[in-house]
This record gives C-alpha cells, sequence and structure tokens, in this order.
C-alpha cells in the first residue's frame, strides 16, 4: 500500500485545507459503485426538485398564497439540498431568487438576514481557523489532545474525548463559536490520523483524507457535542433564553439558573452517550487502535520546535477572541443571567462583533515589521469556504419567511386541532417533533421562537401545565442535526468537507429520534425530581 514514490501521496495537509462545502465528481475519489450511486442522486434531484415545487404550487390548499407559495420552493430546496445536483450553496439560492421573482417578499425584506451576526460569525471564525491551520496551531492543538494519557491510543477515545471538550464549552460559550474555536483542533487531529494511517501503510498512497470515516465521526461529534452540551445552562444556547423568557412570561414562574442545570444535566449526559454510540456505529472508523502514536506524537512534537512569532500572534488572536466569547457566560455565573451586567455585556460582545474584531488582529500583529508583513495576508483569507457563508446565509432567510408569513404557526397550529391533543405527555410529543422538523430548515433560534409561542397556548387551552411541553419544545428547537443549515455548527463542520451531506442525514436522522425519546423519557422525570414549576 505504501510507495517510495513521495510524489505519489496525498499531501494530507493540503487537502484538508482546502475543503469546501461541493466537491464535483471528478474532483473525488470515488469507487465505481459510488459514483453510480452520486450520479444517480444529483441526476434524480435535477429532475425531481422542480417537480416537487410545482406540484405543491399546484396543489388547492386552503393556505394565502405567500405560505404555499414560500413552502412549496422551500420544500424544492431541501431536495436540491439532498440530492446535490447543484452546489449546496446555489441551490439555496436559487430558493431566494424564485421567492423574490413569486413575489412572497420584497427583495430588501429577503435579503436582510444575510447581515446576521450569526454570518460575520462565520467570517470571522474561518479567517481565524485558516491562520491556525497555515501556522500549525491547530496541529500544536492536536497533538496536545493526542498526548492526554490513555486518549490518542484509540480512535474511539479521541472522539469521544473531543466530544466531551467540545460538550463542556458549550455550556458557557456559544454553540457556533464553540465549533469555530475548536474546528482547526479537529482538522489537526484529523490530519494526524490520516498521516499516521498513511506512514503505516494502512490507506493507499494517492487516498482522499476527506472521505475518511474517522473523519467524519469527528466532525459530526463536534457540532452535534455542542448542541448537546449548549443544552446545559440557560446561556449555553440562544433558544435556551428564547424558551426560557417565554415560558416565564407565560407561567410567571422563574427558571433559576441552577435548577435549569439540575434537570438538563442527566438529559445532556444521556444524550452525549447515545450519540458517541450512534456516531462510532454509523462512522465506523477504519481502525481501532492507533498503534505507536505515543512514539509519532512525541517525534511529532520535537519537530515542530518553539513557536514561531507567527504562531504566537495567531495564538493571541485566537485567545482574545476566545476570552471575550466567554466572558458573557462568566458574568452570567456571578451577576445572573438577568443582571444588568449580563445584558450589558452580551450586547456589546456579540458573538459575530468578536470575530470580526479577533480576526482583525491577524492583520494588525506583524511577523517582519521591517517588510510590513503581516501574520495574515487578505490572499490567505479569501481562500476561507464562502460557500458555508452563502448556505447558512440563505437557511436564516428561510428561517425567517416562515415565521413572517405565519407558515411555521399554520404548520403547528393546524397539527394540533388535527391530532386532538389533550394529555401532556401528547401535547409534549407535538412540541418535540414539530421543534426539530422546523429546526431542520431553519436555525434553531428561529425554531424556539416560533414553536414554543405556539406550543403554550395549545397547552393552556387543554388544561396542561405549558411549563414541560414549552420546555421540551426548547430543548428540541436546538435539535435538528439532518442538513448543514439546521445549525450555524452543522454549516460550519460541512465547510470542512469532511462529512458527506448523506453521511450527515444518515447520523442526524438517527440522533434526531433518539434524542427526541431521550427528551419526553427524562425530562418529565427532572422537572417532577427537582421540583420546577410546583
Amino acid at each position: 500500500m505504501s510507495t517510495s514514490d513521495d510524489t505519489a501521496r496525498t499531501d494530507v495537509e493540503s487537502r484538508l485545507l482546502g475543503g469546501g462545502t461541493y466537491r464535483s465528481l471528478g474532483e473525488q475519489q470515488l469507487s465505481p459503485a459510488e459514483e453510480r450511486f452520486e450520479r444517480g442522486r444529483r441526476t434524480i434531484g435535477l429532475l425531481l426538485a422542480p417537480v416537487v415545487t410545482l406540484v405543491f404550487l399546484a396543489l388547492p390548499l386552503d393556505l394565502p398564497p405567500s405560505q404555499q407559495t414560500l413552502a412549496g420552493v422551500l420544500l424544492g430546496v431541501i431536495v436540491l439540498w439532498v440530492t446535490e445536483p447543484v452546489p449546496i450553496p446555489v441551490g439555496g439560492l436559487i430558493g431566494v431568487g424564485l421567492i423574490v421573482v413569486l413575489g412572497v417578499a420584497p427583495p430588501a425584506d429577503v435579503l436582510a438576514p444575510f447581515g446576521s451576526s450569526t454570518v460575520f460569525t462565520f467570517i470571522g471564525a474561518f479567517i481565524l481557523a485558516q491562520a491556525m491551520l497555515k501556522h500549525g496551531v491547530a496541529r500544536r492543538f492536536a497533538f496536545r489532545v493526542l498526548s492526554l494519557p490513555g486518549v490518542g491510543r484509540s480512535t474511539a477515545r479521541v472522539i469521544v474525548a473531543f466530544g466531551l471538550i467540545t460538550c463542556a464549552l458549550s455550556a458557557f460559550v456559544s454553540n457556533t463559536a464553540t465549533v469555530a474555536m475548536l474546528l482547526p483542533t479537529a482538522l489537526g487531529i484529523l490530519s494526524v490520523i490520516a498521516k499516521l494511517m498513511q506512514d503505516r501503510g494502512l490507506v493507499a498512497a494517492r487516498f482522499d483524507p476527506t472521505r475518511l470515516r474517522v473523519g467524519a465521526a469527528l466532525m459530526l461529534m463536534l457540532a452535534y457535542g455542542a448542541s448537546v452540551g449548549g443544552l446545559l445552562t440557560p446561556v449555553g444556547t440562544p433558544p435556551n433564553l428564547i424558551g426560557r423568557g417565554l415560558i416565564e412570561e407565560a407561567t410567571g414562574e422563574r427558571i433559576p439558573f441552577a435548577q435549569w442545570t439540575a434537570v438538563a444535566a442527566p438529559i445532556c449526559l444521556g444524550m452525549f452517550v447515545v450519540l458517541a454510540v450512534v456516531l462510532l456505529l454509523l462512522n465506523k472508523p477504519e481502525i481501532r487502535r492507533i498503534e505507536g502514536v505515543e512514539q509519532y506524537v512525541a517525534a511529532a512534537r520535537a519537530e515542530l520546535g518553539p513557536f514561531t512569532r507567527a504562531q504566537r500572534n495567531t495564538l493571541i488572536a485566537f485567545v482574545v477572541t476566545v476570552a471575550l466569547w466567554i466572558l458573557p457566560g462568566i458574568v452570567a455565573l456571578i451577576a445572573g443571567a438577568e443582571s444588568a451586567a449580563y445584558e450589558t455585556i452580551s450586547d456589546r460582545l456579540n458573538e459575530g462583533i468578536v470575530a470580526v474584531l479577533g480576526a482583525s488582529l491577524l492583520f494588525l500583529l506583524p511577523t517582519d515589521w521591517r517588510s510590513r508583513e503581516f501574520t495574515l495576508s487578505w490572499s490567505d483569507a479569501a481562500r476561507i469556504d464562502w460557500g458555508t457563508i452563502l448556505l447558512f446565509g440563505t437557511g436564516i432567510i428561510f428561517g425567517s419567511l416562515l415565521a413572517k408569513t405565519g407558515l411555521a404557526e399554520t404548520i403547528g397550529g393546524g397539527s394540533a386541532g388535527a391530532l386532538g391533543l389533550s394529555s401532556t405527555f401528547a401535547i409534549t410529543a407535538f412540541a418535540v417533533v414539530l421543534a426539530i422538523i422546523i429546526s431542520e430548515t431553519t436555525s434553531n433560534t428561529a425554531s424556539a421562537a416560533v414553536v414554543v409561542p405556539i406550543i403554550i397556548p395549545i397547552a393552556v387551552a387543554s388544561g396542561v401545565d405549558p411549563l414541560v411541553p414549552a420546555l421540551a419544545a426548547t430543548f428540541a428547537a436546538s435539535f435538528g442535526f439532518m442538513l448543514p443549515v439546521s445549525t450555524p455548527q452543522n454549516a460550519v463542520v460541512y465547510g470542512s468537507g469532511v462529512v458527506p451531506i448523506t453521511t450527515m442525514i444518515r447520523s442526524g436522522v438517527s440522533f434526531d429520534v433518539l434524542g427526541a425519546i431521550l427528551i419526553l423519557l427524562l425530562l418529565p422525570l427532572m422537572v417532577a425530581a427537582v421540583g420546577l414549576g410546583g
């Protein structure tokens, strides 16, 4: 499997550094069977997307025209996203164009979400990641994780340990920021594992490191682990704050920080165990044990030598960015999430603004002042994955329009009436399913903002305490693991080019279902155990 001709070997680092959201069939290394499947999937999508849209638009539904048009276009776009006949970002742009042409909303309203702070978080974080990868800082972090006692010997342990780090951080830092800061380290770990497999002759000399199952498992653990950890505290993710505020307004009862964490902790623990099992079963790593990893890591770390000026500058920019991302969570712990200090700091240290300010440091910290050379050049920054930024921008647009046109409320109210919901369990199950479905095609923040106000009046009208159903909808709003547009963290890891869309869908559906079951089983028990609402 190995070869003495180094020029025939895959350059693992440059291949991973150049990952992107979409590659044509000619740009991938596929087996004949895989190529036939991919060609068929993309051909079907090219034909099916317009048919689905046109058929839905022609149906005699009792819906306002704007809602039916939006739903038809969104269904067609989902087909394009799943089957990839065109690059996924382009599929979203086609949908956005059709929405304006078909009169759902004026262009200024449709395109406004492209100014979302999340889009700027992506831009700033991707530029930071580019510097960390270019200058080898991510590789240093990766070796540090792999050198932890007992971790580096097993691919499963590496994935689980990385997931635990992700969960712990995302409990206090936004999920998007957590994934953005850890993505370079994940790519660095994958690079080390891929090169080790290459050096040991476990893969062909000319292999594609972006198609390794261990890479997909590691990246999905990063994205999904952040969503799981974000549930642990009220400040872990925006849907928590939105849902808690709506619940407290409707019921008149506060949900203290400690009680929220007590309710969420067992659910998060159960979800993490399920997540690890699902990812390792569905994306079984090519190798279980990494033989000789201690010697390999020690030798590689020795070769790295001391920190260079560029690495120190990159580390400064990274630490400043992370410190400002973490600061609101620290203030919430000390002063409380309802305090004026927390509100002021969280508003001003918006994660998107922090990301672009941190990235800007890379263009201000010099590596050679006499030559006026700085840590990163614009040509380096321009190589970030703009496709992911476009993709998530279009996802935000569809989420915004689902709320503005009233389509989400129509779906929720109509479904609840048709199902005749009356018990706490039935309403809670409906809340979880609705939140997950809506979060698949919109941001999790939009899902919470749309679903919780639907569920509370349904519960009250049925004579049911709205606390458990509304809290279940809040937790489930952080789900949506199937598509890159479902959550910002999905979009970030998809932008690495390591997770094929079919792999994300297969893993995401499995975790959606099992996570929903965990919420239904554990949430009512934990709410009763801590005396919340009682």
